[in-house]
Parts: C-alpha cells; sequence; structure tokens
C-alpha cells in the first residue's frame, strides 16, 4: 500500500514539473466536491480553503473560498460557495471577489453495492470580467471571473470505491465586459478577448479512494477528462466577431487529494493537481501548470 501511495504521488509530482499548460476551469472541475455532503449524524458542514497555482507566462494565483452545506434530509442538500481570487504577473497584481455558486444535490435509493446521485447548480458572477490595473485593460489570465451565468447539470455513480461523474457547465447568460487586446499591449503571452463568449465544458471524473484501518487517512486518486464544446470568441477592433482557432478540445488533469481526519466534526484536506493533455489554445485564462490546495472542513 505505502509503495503504490508513493509511486501516484511521484506520478503527480513529475507531471507537475514536465507540463506547463491547462489544469483549472470555469467551475465544474470540482464538480466532485459538490456530491460529498457533511457527516451522516451532521446538517452542517463548512469548508474553508485555498488553492495556490501557476499559470500563462508569469502569472501565480491566490484563491480563497468558502463552501456551506446544509444537509436536508437523507437524500437532499444543499450548498453554496463564494470565490475570491489574487493574481500576480508582469502585468501588476489584482485581486476581487469571483463567482458564488449555488447547488443542490439529491441521493437515490441505493442499492446493494451502488449508489446513484444527481446534482443541479447555478454560477453567478461577482465581475463583469473587465478588471484593470492603473487603467489599462487586463487579459482573462488576471481576472477573478468570466462574467458568465452557468448552468451546472452532473451525475455521479457510487460502486464500493469508486466513483464515476460526469457532468456539463453551460453559459446561460454572458456579461463578460472584458476590453483586452494583445495588439495594444507589448506581449504576445496572452491572446485578444475583447468581449469574449466561451462555450460549454463537459467532464468525466474517475475516483478511486484509499483509506487506512483507523480511517484517519483518506487518498483520492482521480482523473479528469474537460471537454470544450465550441471554439470560444471575440470582438476584433473592427467590431466584428472572431473565433478562437483551437480553442475546442480535450484537457486531461491528474489529481491526488489527501485528507485527515482529525475528529468526527474536523477535518484537513491537501490537493495536488496536474494537467497530462491541454487544448491548443487556452483564452479563457484558467490555464494553469499545476495547483495545491489546503482545505479546512468542520461539520455541526
Amino acid at each position: 500500500m505505502k509503495k503504490l501511495l508513493f509511486s501516484v504521488a511521484i506520478a503527480i509530482f513529475s507531471n507537475t514539473l514536465s507540463y506547463s499548460q491547462g489544469c483549472s476551469d470555469a467551475g465544474v472541475c470540482s464538480i466532485g466536491h459538490s456530491f460529498q455532503t457533511s457527516e451522516k449524524e451532521f446538517k452542517n458542514g463548512i469548508e474553508i480553503g485555498s488553492i495556490f497555482g501557476a499559470g500563462e507566462a508569469d502569472v501565480t494565483y491566490f484563491s480563497p473560498y468558502i463552501t456551506y452545506t446544509r444537509t436536508v434530509n437523507e437524500r437532499l442538500s444543499l450548498s453554496s460557495k463564494i470565490t475570491y481570487s489574487v493574481a500576480n504577473g508582469s502585468f501588476g497584481k489584482r485581486g476581487a471577489l469571483g463567482d458564488g455558486y449555488l447547488i443542490g444535490n439529491y441521493n437515490w435509493n441505493k442499492k446493494t453495492k451502488t449508489q446513484w446521485s444527481t446534482l443541479l447548480g447555478f454560477k453567478i458572477p461577482f465581475t463583469s470580467s473587465n478588471q484593470k490595473i492603473n487603467g489599462f485593460s487586463l487579459p482573462l489570465d488576471y481576472q477573478s471571473s468570466l462574467g458568465t451565468f452557468d448552468l451546472i447539470v452532473g451525475a455521479n455513480l457510487n460502486y464500493k470505491k469508486w466513483d464515476f461523474n460526469t457532468g456539463i457547465q453551460i453559459p446561460v447568460f454572458n456579461n463578460n465586459k472584458n476590453s483586452y487586446f494583445k495588439e495594444f499591449s507589448d506581449t504576445n503571452d496572452f491572446p485578444s478577448t475583447n468581449l469574449f463568449e466561451r462555450k460549454s465544458d463537459a467532464l468525466f471524473r474517475t475516483t478511486y479512494t484509499i483509506q487506512t484501518t483507523n480511517k484517519k487517512f483518506t487518498f483520492k486518486p482521480n482523473v479528469l477528462f474537460i471537454y470544450h464544446l465550441g471554439e470560444d470568441n471575440f470582438e476584433n477592433a473592427f467590431g466584428k466577431r472572431e473565433t478562437i482557432i483551437g480553442s475546442d478540445g480535450l484537457t486531461i488533469n491528474g489529481n491526488l487529494i489527501g485528507a485527515y481526519r482529525i475528529n468526527s466534526k474536523n477535518s484537513l484536506e491537501l490537493s495536488l493537481a496536474t494537467p497530462f493533455v491541454v487544448r491548443t489554445i487556452r483564452p479563457d485564462g484558467l490555464t494553469r501548470e499545476f495547483t495545491a490546495g489546503l482545505i479546512y472542513k468542520i461539520s455541526f
């Protein structure tokens, strides 16, 4: 068992050093957490976390968030989440509120070895994705939100120690007012994203759960497949919509989650992720070389 866990960790870290594109997404990437409710004997759960990531060019990210989950009954749970993001790079440093999430999770009748659950959620942006530094427009890599109101739908199948979940995130209303043109910048690191319009994302994740005998430690290696369902577009300097060639396609992320159960109410979680396969171009600014997250959970 120790050799297996060590091998998984080495694989994750070696890929962190080897790959230089893609790791995050518009929200659907964390869909697996939405299927997890607080401990059965408690009705409420609070999760406080912070994610550190390295993105395109020299941009680094510090992204704290807080989540509250209310277990209504053994079938239904409701959760809300608020995010914040600080981006730091050659353009400067900019921090702002990101998005709010409202998600409902429903557990269906459990069979002998399987448990199905489904979720329905909404993402609400707190900005129009046009934050500036000293009056200068910033690429989406520096924005804390994409400025879209999104619908999130998902399903999860639990079979013994395996979880298989799938979902789709659909931009329903676009309030993106970004005004960045690479032609007016002194770098080609970021594509033009003036009045950016983003397509939907579809996700499939498979997770295997490993627990120590005393259940103090839990390890969850998992692989995520995210497919961007179309090419994004923006409005060029002549006022015409222009497609961003190569912005659709597949991203594959590797993720390792380790959790320590302090007691029945409290736990700590460490998450490490890195990409294996990326899209040709990622104008949405969600590219990460790697992410590392530290999370504290309390149930009451």
